[in-house]
């Protein structure tokens, strides 16, 4: 097993605070530090969350932050993969805690995002496919969530009333979290009562753009252990794994697909091949998982991850939440922490967070949200341009 010892983590609450990404990304970094125990200067390397919304900072956020926190000789690492640019982060700082580069990392992600939707940066730039679909067919994210969920009403027979109880469900968790933005429960009446966004999904149905931060302090086994951490969260595999060609779904931000003619699609779509990729590495299945932590952009997002995670079979996820499966107190809960619908997207920051929960909850420290004996969990999502993430976690 090449596990890592997850002995920190922390989190600034998510909202819109009008402050420096920096500052969420800090306060984030130091309660992981404190928690984990360690002080700054025994961190051997900080690997940052890339923001493209913050100027220069952003763009190297592992120095950024090292800076902000006082330059103690660690190295630096900056990554970005959109969505999945804390699972990325969190894989590099594996990958140089299991190559001996480092004993312990700290790895961190905050955004400060724009009301409304995020738009792509300014320019004339018509080899760039997120550019485009602006451009030519004016696609704001909200408007490929729709296109899902039609194809999921079609495909499988789902309702806005299915879609509806996915956000009753997190807001149910989010009100039980003192990190999320969104802490009040929500009835389906008042997902239908919402404004329309892009039909047939609501204001409620798409989460929001929000300030936030988020950090972990990773480390070796051995670390961990003299520093008095003798049984932590371990980290057993991350999925960084990209499409496989031909796609035959459409992805943001692309606006068609690959063309099957010659060659046939994969046998297994994109996001359900980041789970895979990441079951096969830790050695377990969707029946070992305890819990999971989904991108949940919109609520009939979080149906789809049902299924490519393995949950359920294709087109039963309305099923396995109308049963309660994956509600707080279900068999397998499903955004425990309360997901996007309760804290707004962070982008760099998301995925980091959804570890921060796993942690906690295999910790079993949730709080009012605790997963009653939970052992093993999976977070996933997915970035533009084809950055699977996904994340293993056990204890």
């Amino acid at each position: 097993m090449n596990d890592i010892a997850v002995i920190g983590a922390g989190m600034h609450p998510w909202g819109k605070w009008g402050r420096s990404f920096v500052s969420y990304g800090t306060a984030a970094a130091r309660a992981a530090l404190a928690d984990a125990g360690v002080r700054w200067s025994d961190i051997g390397s900080v690997v940052g969350a890339d923001t493209v919304r913050c100027g220069y900072p952003g763009y190297v956020a592992g120095a950024t932050f090292a800076q902000a926190l006082g330059w103690q000789g660690a190295r630096v690492t900056s990554v970005y993969a959109a969505c999945a640019s804390g699972a990325q982060a969190v894989g590099a700082a594996r990958a140089q805690i299991l190559a001996g580069l480092a004993d312990a990392v700290l790895v961190v992600g905050a955004d400060a995002t724009p009301k409304g939707f995020l738009a792509p940066a300014g320019g004339e730039r018509p080899d760039d496919p997120d550019w485009l679909r602006f451009r030519i067919l004016g696609a704001t994210n909200p408007a490929y969530f729709a296109l899902y969920a039609r194809r999921r009403m079609a495909l499988y027979g789902d309702t806005a009333e299915d879609f509806a109880q996915v956000k009753v469900k997190n807001a149910a968790a989010g009100a039980l979290n003192p990190m999320a933005r969104y802490r009040k429960p929500v009835t389906a009446g008042e997902v239908a009562g919402s404004a329309v966004v892009a039909d047939p999904l609501r204001l409620l149905d798409i989460c929001a753009t929000s300030d936030g931060g988020a950090a972990l302090v990773l480390s070796s086994l051995d670390f961990a252990r003299r520093h008095g951490h003798p049984d932590p969260v371990r980290i057993r595999a991350v999925s960084t794994v990209s499409p496989t060609y031909p796609k035959a779904v459409l992805d943001l931000p692309d606006i068609a697909t690959d063309s099957t003619t010659a060659l046939a699609p994969a046998p297994h779509a994109f996001r359900a091949s980041i789970a895979r990729a990441a079951y096969e590495e830790a050695g377990l299945g969707p029946e070992d998982l305890s819990l999971a932590e989904v991108y949940d952009l919109s609520t009939a997002l979080e149906l789809e991850w049902y299924e490519d995670i393995g949950l359920c079979g294709r087109g039963e996820g309305a099923k396995l939440l109308r049963d309660g499966v994956t509600r707080l107190g279900g068999a397998l809960p499903v955004n425990a922490s309360g997901g996007l619908a309760s804290f707004g997207e962070a982008v760099p920051a998301q995925a980091i967070a959804q570890v921060c929960e796993l942690t906690w909850q295999l910790r079993g420290t949730a709080g009012d949200r605790q997963v009653p004996g939970a052992r093993a969990g999976i977070t996933a999502n997915q970035g533009l341009f084809g950055h699977g993430s996904a994340v293993v976690a056990v204890r």
